[in-house]
């Protein structure tokens, strides 16, 4: 019954490039006559996601309703910047009667499940359900799962070794976090691919959990909102490979931005990030561009080497048609001048 006074929180978790954007901008359009308010957290400081659901704004989620934690992981920055956001939320007259939280593709969500557990918090907020999107062609390819038995093999001998990437620990734990998985991009797995990326997240799962496919966003907000599961209550039965430490390091993780000059040719900047990727073990890459002879911003996604780009709003009269991406890897797969060199068209390159 206490819940019931409480406003409920969905955590929306998932790798880089997985789809939490897409998912969060079609639960404002069907918001099912709440009025909601989004939070929405990014691994470097270029605003890309929070300016996207802004320009989605609607009245059931005004724009003054979607608040931005940029430049630092949401799990690591409870006290400093998550608990002050709850707290500005819920003084908005009128107030939320759900908040979406779309945490960075790198977070951990049951650090940041431990927070609504802070006593200036519980008795007002309550996690209704943690969702966990999954690329299925990702997934089906094998990237976050380790092959079970060349680990076996390996640790037989060197028993020191530790064979797990950073990047199968963030999944494994954003999975076992989770109420249920949306699986994402069915179209571009296939039948075979759905059925063997849904194989590894069950065998990641702790307990039994629905499964969804879910292209483009476009699920039922029933079937993901009003869970009630009261998650905060429930972190026991929601295994973390950091279980038993205070917090956890992103050093496994560098982002770097980049200014771009204006392009002349979308497909040209396109073909740059995917070598890039390709080359340099990139794993996103989000921003913008400007086109010459074009009024609008170019949108730029990258999940790999998997560019997406569009057109979403025209430049502003004081904006300086300038680009900007972020590109994201593991810390060691970073170099800076590599990276500006492939994205950046010299003039020399350009002869």
């Amino acid at each position: 019954m206490a819940n019931l006074n409480k406003i409920p929180v969905t955590v929306i978790t998932g790798f880089l490039g997985s789809g939490k954007t897409t998912l969060v901008r079609h639960l404002m359009q069907n918001p099912q006559g709440k009025r909601l308010a989004v939070i929405v957290n990014e691994f470097g400081d270029v605003g890309v996601d929070g300016e996207i659901l802004k320009s989605c704004a609607i009245p059931e989620c005004p724009a003054e309703n979607i608040m931005e934690l940029a430049n630092g992981c949401i799990c690591c920055t409870v006290a400093d910047d998550f608990i002050p956001t709850i707290e500005a939320l819920m003084a908005i007259d009128p107030q939320p009667e759900h908040i979406l939280i779309e945490t960075s593709g790198l977070a951990l969500p049951k650090p940041l499940l431990k927070a609504f557990d802070w006593p200036n918090i519980r008795s007002k907020i309550t996690v209704d359900g943690v969702i966990a999107l999954a690329d299925a062609e990702a997934v089906a390819a094998g990237r976050f799962a380790p092959d079970v038995a060349a680990v076996d093999a390996q640790r037989l001998a060197d028993d020191s070794l530790d064979h797990e990437t950073p990047l199968s620990e963030v999944f494994e734990d954003q999975i076992a976090c989770a109420d249920i998985i949306l699986l994402t991009k069915p179209d571009l797995a296939g039948p075979e691919g759905i059925a063997r990326a849904k194989e590894v997240i069950a065998a990641e799962t702790p307990r039994p959990l629905p499964v969804v496919e879910v292209a483009e966003g476009a699920v039922d907000p029933r079937v993901i909102l009003g869970l009630e599961a009261a998650a905060e209550d429930d972190i026991d039965a929601r295994p973390s490979h950091h279980d038993g430490h205070d917090d956890h390091e992103h050093d496994d993780f560098e982002s770097v931005i980049i200014d771009i000059p204006e392009v002349s040719d979308p497909a040209e900047l396109v073909a740059r990030i995917e070598e890039m990727a390709k080359s340099q073990n990139i794993l996103r890459v989000k921003g913008y561009a400007a086109v010459t002879g074009k009024p609008m911003r170019l949108l730029v996604q990258a999940v790999g080497a998997r560019v997406r780009h569009q057109f979403d709003r025209p430049w502003g009269p004081n904006e300086t048609r300038q680009g900007r991406l972020v590109v994201i890897a593991e810390h060691d797969d970073v170099n800076a001048a590599a990276i500006s060199a492939a994205l950046v068209k010299t003039p020399a390159a350009a002869e």
